[in-house]
């Protein structure tokens, strides 16, 4: 079969998981087999478009679509243009605004249309909400779904979305970007303060409870007033996380690094990685954590318990309980035949299941299976 043409399409809110995955994926495609363009939209001055900047030229172009607003329909016009021009087979959307508009630019343009949901956000405005739920509604009429865990599966059927559509494939992380880390100089040296560390990389955000991370750590600095608690990301928690620390005596080891462009390499520093989040998909931070070879801690919710097999791929506490959580902090700390084992597993875990490479494969057999003349013969729409 002939080079399949892909458009990747985000409408970027920052730099995290989903604009990760975008990347990984164009990473780790055969550019033999498939192109991968990517086409961000450009709402405000400020937009942090760094998945664009970070797109790899072997992979394909980049495309902007300029918007006035955060919602623009005029911007199909444009999604349509490059479809044509660029001779795209398959646009592959991420999130509801790009599920929405990209959906209809490829129905006007009669190529595939393929979504990959990362995840939905619950605690949200009444405006975003109802975009939130036309995005999920329209789900149904992708000639394909894609979740990236058996939860976003389950969702899907919620969604009604028809079985016929939706293929599961799994989430990767990219590993040659990981190995790279690991290979140059700053890699597994000591935190930016040269102190042990426990560290969190994401969305500062109340779904991924950091109120829990920061009363766990009060406790355990007071028994290793030398241990230090580093933050990376940016969210609209940050302010009450700052208040919060200065009523807390660890207050002062807590570092909010923010955005940070050497993250796998601050990461590979950490001696645990804790994830407290009430909600996610399959968290890219801790497949990142797994495969660098920083002991991961994290609550016990779906999505996280598909990557991490307690006490044999990290150690997981039931959800809320902080006593659990600063246990298991000590247990990873303090007992290094405990961290060897449970590093050896995750890496493995991480090469054999969750390896961008494998993901990208599985994408192109599903995009050469929506391509071959029987599926074009199929009528699109919910069944």
């Amino acid at each position: 079969m002939s080079q399949i043409k892909v458009l990747q399409f985000i409408s970027p809110s920052g730099f995290y998981g989903a604009e990760r995955w975008v990347l990984a994926f164009a990473n780790n495609i055969d550019p033999q087999r498939m192109r991968c363009d990517l086409a961000v939209t450009r709402e405000s001055p400020n937009q942090d478009l760094r998945v664009a900047d970070y797109h790899p030229d072997s992979a394909g172009q980049v495309h902007y679509i300029d918007m006035a607003g955060r919602f623009d329909i005029r911007s199909v016009k444009t999604l349509v243009n490059i479809i044509r021009e660029r001779e795209i087979d398959v646009i592959l959307t991420h999130g509801y605004k790009s599920d929405i508009l990209g959906l209809i630019a490829g129905r006007v343009a009669g190529i595939r249309c393929v979504s990959t949901p990362h995840g939905f956000s619950g605690n949200v405005g009444f405006k975003l909400r109802m975009f939130i739920r036309l995005g999920t509604s329209i789900l149904r009429y992708f000639d394909a779904v894609a979740p990236l865990s058996e939860e976003l599966v389950e969702d899907m059927h919620y969604f009604k979305v028809p079985s016929s559509k939706i293929h599961f494939i799994r989430n990767g992380v990219d590993i040659k970007d990981v190995d790279a880390t690991l290979a140059s100089d700053n890699a597994h040296g000591k935190s930016e303060s040269g102190r042990r560390s426990i560290g969190f990389i994401g969305q500062l955000i109340p779904r991924k409870g950091l109120l829990d991370l920061l009363n766990a750590f009060d406790r355990l600095h007071e028994c290793r007033p030398g241990l230090e608690l580093q933050l990376i990301g940016e969210g609209r928690q940050r302010p009450e996380l700052e208040e919060k620390c200065t009523t807390m005596k660890s207050g002062p080891a807590v570092k909010f690094l923010g955005f940070r462009e050497d993250r796998l390499e601050l990461l590979s520093t950490f001696d645990v990685f804790v994830m407290t989040s009430s909600l996610e998909g399959i968290p890219r931070c801790l497949m990142e954590s797994m495969a660098v070879g920083v002991p991961v801690v994290a609550y016990d919710i779906p999505g996280v318990d598909q990557l991490v097999e307690d006490r044999v791929t990290g150690l997981l506490v039931p959800h809320g309980d902080v006593g659990a959580l600063v246990e298991a902090c000590k247990k990873v700390l303090d007992d290094p035949d405990l961290r060897a084992r449970l590093i050896a597993n995750a890496r493995a875990r991480v090469e054999e299941v969750y390896s961008a490479r494998r993901m990208a494969d599985e994408y192109l057999e599903l995009f050469q299976q929506l391509m071959s003349p029987r599926s074009a013969a199929v009528t699109r729409g919910p069944d």
